[in-house]
């Protein structure tokens, strides 16, 4: 089960066994969900959480280490859920709607969540990048390869490469989010909201699905 990364030299103590930890990642994530934006200071997250900013070098080592457990408090319900999944006597396409839905509803939940991968992939240290393949990247692309061999090998699926497919899934639920965002401003179009998000989950599974079942399957 994962909880959060133990980064030796990004942070102390794991959020979750530590009521301050907790505050600190609360507000940080409260604030990027806000801004729209993973540019929170610590003076901000401090500021929000009543917590002395001097307490996030005691637990998280610095701002890289908060940001790594944060990804990794935001992530771990989906992550911990994919070996359950993989287990389930279910079709490999009921299976697939299961894991969309389980993510979109991540990425609502968490907006900020794919911007924060980016920064700690490519503007953050080589150990935060090390640790997100770990316990992020890694495993939900194991899982993709898993899930897709199966359903290829039931006959459900085409032979989708897992990278791709990666790629449009994550990529999608970011967008929906961050150009939303974009649109609200330039068109008027409204916030995300449950609604638009059982919309965009109906929608994911319709878009990944047609283009992935067989003709057996699709007709």
């Amino acid at each position: 089960m994962i909880t959060h990364p133990h980064v030796s030299s990004a942070g102390r103590t794991p959020a979750g066994k530590n009521a301050t930890a907790d505050k600190l990642l609360v507000a940080a994530s409260e604030l990027m969900i806000e801004s729209n934006s993973i540019e929170v200071s610590l003076s901000e997250i401090a500021q929000r959480s009543g917590v002395n900013a001097a307490l996030v070098k005691y637990h998280f080592g610095n701002k890289d280490g908060l940001l790594l457990a944060l990804l990794a408090r935001d992530a771990a319900i989906e992550m911990t859920n994919l070996d359950y999944l993989m287990a389930q006597p279910i079709s490999a396409s009921a299976k697939l709607k299961l894991h969309i839905a389980g993510i979109v509803k991540a990425y609502y939940q968490f907006p900020y969540m794919n911007r924060l991968i980016h920064y700690l992939l490519h503007e953050s240290s080589n150990e935060a990048a090390d640790e997100v393949s770990k316990f992020f990247i890694g495993p939900l692309l194991d899982f993709h390869r898993r899930l897709l061999a199966e359903g290829y090998e039931a006959g459900e699926f085409r032979k989708i490469d897992p990278v791709l497919f990666y790629t449009s899934l994550i990529g999608a639920c970011d967008n929906l989010f961050f150009s939303r965002h974009a649109m609200s401003r330039a068109i008027g179009v409204g916030p995300v909201t449950d609604e638009v998000c059982r919309d965009y989950v109906a929608h994911m599974e319709a878009m990944l699905l047609t283009g992935m079942l067989t003709k057996n399957k699709a007709g």
